[in-house]
């Protein structure tokens, strides 16, 4: 027995000695910082009778207040119909242009295909003050220059139905990724088995190919539940006006809007807000999870067959143009046209003449605008590599290694998924005012935001890049005697380079024109684009606000050039 304790203390101490272990050790301290302070610190701030800063004792007092008020249940409830409603709309919006584009020889599709993904590099915010411009009572563009012409009564954007047809609008390009490549990938036997027996076009839609393509329907309508629900975007320019109380809005006015702000009682309504996120990411992931009951894709590959419309592929393209000006040209022509008026009215003739480029001379003369666009391509560029490399590691370790925990990095990583980007940014403020570090109140904890919150955006790109890689090149480098870091470096990055520009890609844009999170933590020194859009707006500036968002836009456009270029150049030599 006496000679059992010494070779356990060695066997632990070759198994701390490998450089993967010690890896898993490191990437696992990282993560759990990242994705669980702000969570407990969130849980503290619910329960702490003392403001933020302040050290407090445990209470139930916050609960009460919030949950003895019927107004809280309402606006829970409004939450509810306002995500299921926007989730819904954008399923039917993105399943409809799918099909058209992805099964159907309707003229132009693949035009249609490459606008569908344009919206990728607009803020939200954006989209939801072009649809203020086109839908406002008295000032949108549609209601003076079509319906009041007509004698019909105008649409008000301002309203539960505005804001759910506003934000389904904004979620639709996401649904139509998950629908379209779940159109792709179906077996065309099926359907062929359907008309051989007599069925329709029609018929074969809803008998054959609606049913097998109902798990990418719920995935999607899950999705884009969870991230209408914990959007801030259209509520901030909608719902706030509106005098509509969400939950985001609630927490937004506990918060910032207050006098004196309760954070206490906005990490209280964070709390309901993550519990719901975290419900229905669960239910995503158990979906997702048993997709292989549903599955049409064996070894063999597939290509869909193509359906002949007949005469009615004109009226499908038509279609499509229609869905894809709800979701881009519209606003996105009226964004430009606002960016070169001097003041917003109905476009005519006379109004060519007024046409004038000062709002984008104020851009370049205005020193807090340079500001914000040095600190919005910092963390675009800063927080997409570390976030990239962290979970180059992360995957990695999940994917290639037999690592003890390995299983737990996976769930560490996907945390922040289901955290708002509000609730988050309290549960930051209640985590770094205290600590002992400098970095609350600076660029750094918006970075920390940036990278914890969309983490998961990153690990998806490399996680599927990485298990098309073999693991003979790795072996091969080993034996040639190059070491873990070194195999990396030279072997596997290069290899990964596709997946790892892909996920750099998509985290550069989301960073450049992040907004519900950079609200809650950015100061006077640290201003992101986003806060700036929305003050533009809010102070009486559409024009001002509208001429940076295309200037957004482009820099989005120039970071997916830059990132496709890179792909091109040797890595690791």
């Amino acid at each position: 027995m006496a000679s059992v304790a010494p070779r356990v203390r060695a066997a632990a101490w070759t198994l701390w000695g490998d450089p993967v272990v010690v890896l898993a050790a490191a990437a696992a301290v990282v993560l759990g910082f990242l994705a669980l302070y702000p969570t407990v610190m969130l849980f503290v701030g619910s329960f702490s009778d003392a403001p933020l800063g302040v050290a407090g004792r445990f209470t139930l007092a916050n609960y009460a207040q919030a949950y003895a008020d019927p107004a809280t249940y309402r606006l829970i409830a409004t939450s509810v119909v306002f995500a299921a409603g926007a989730a819904a709309l954008s399923v039917l919006l993105a399943g409809v242009l799918a099909w058209i584009t992805v099964r159907t020889n309707a003229p132009g599709r693949a035009l249609f295909e490459l606008v569908a993904l344009a919206p990728n590099v607009l803020p939200p915010l954006l989209i939801a003050t072009s649809w203020v411009l086109l839908l406002s009572p008295r000032i949108g563009l549609i209601n003076v220059a079509v319906l009041r012409p007509l004698g019909l009564p105008p649409l008000n954007v301002y309203s539960l139905a505005g804001m759910i047809f506003v934000e389904g609008l904004i979620l639709a390009p996401l649904a139509f990724l998950i629908i379209a490549s779940a159109l792709r990938s179906m077996d065309p036997a099926l359907e062929e088995s359907a008309r051989v027996c007599g069925s329709s076009t029609l018929q074969t839609a809803r008998r054959i190919t609606a049913p097998l393509v109902l798990p990418a329907l719920l995935a999607a309508g899950l999705l884009n539940f969870v991230r209408a629900i914990e959007s801030f975007d259209t509520p901030a320019i909608i719902a706030l006006p509106a005098r509509i109380e969400v939950l985001t809005t609630k927490i937004f006015r506990e918060a910032l809007a207050a006098f004196p702000p309760n954070h206490n009682l906005a990490a209280t309504y964070a709390m309901s807000l993550l519990a719901i996120t975290v419900f229905f990411v669960y239910v995503y992931r158990r979906l997702t999870g048993r997709g292989e009951r549903f599955a049409t894709i064996t070894g063999r590959g597939y290509r869909p067959q193509i359906i002949d419309l007949g005469p009615w592929r004109y009226a499908a393209s038509a279609v499509a143009l229609l869905i894809l000006s709800l979701i881009v040209l519209l606003p996105l022509g009226v964004l430009v046209l606002t960016s070169v008026l001097p003041f917003y009215e109905v476009p005519s003739w006379e109004t060519l003449r007024l046409l004038t480029g000062r709002h984008y001379r104020f851009l370049a003369e205005s020193s807090r605008v340079a500001r914000a666009l040095q600190v919005s391509v910092t963390l675009a560029v800063l927080g997409a590599t570390l976030a990239m490399i962290l979970t180059s590691v992360v995957a990695y370790l999940t994917v290639r290694t037999r690592v003890p925990g390995r299983g737990l990095l996976e769930v560490l990583a996907f945390i922040p998924w289901a955290f708002p980007g509000t609730a988050l940014a309290i549960g930051l403020l209640w985590g770094y005012v205290r600590l002992p570090v400098p970095i609350y109140a600076t660029i750094w904890i918006l970075l920390i935001a940036y990278v914890t919150r969309f983490l998961p955006y990153g690990l998806r790109a490399m996680t599927s890049t990485m298990v098309q890689v073999h693991a003979e090149l790795e072996e091969a480098s080993r034996v040639s005697g190059a070491g873990l870091l070194r195999t990396f470096r030279r072997i596997l990055l290069p290899l990964l380079r596709p997946g790892f520009a892909a996920g750099w890609v998509i985290l550069a844009t989301v960073f450049m024109r992040e907004f519900s999170t950079s609200l809650f933590l950015y100061t006077p020194r640290a201003e992101p684009v986003g806060p700036l859009l929305y003050h533009l707006w809010v102070d009486g500036y559409p024009g001002r606000m509208a001429a940076l968002g295309v200037v957004i836009s482009l820099a989005s456009v120039a970071l997916v050039a830059a990132a496709r270029r890179a792909t091109r150049a040797p890595w690791g030599a």
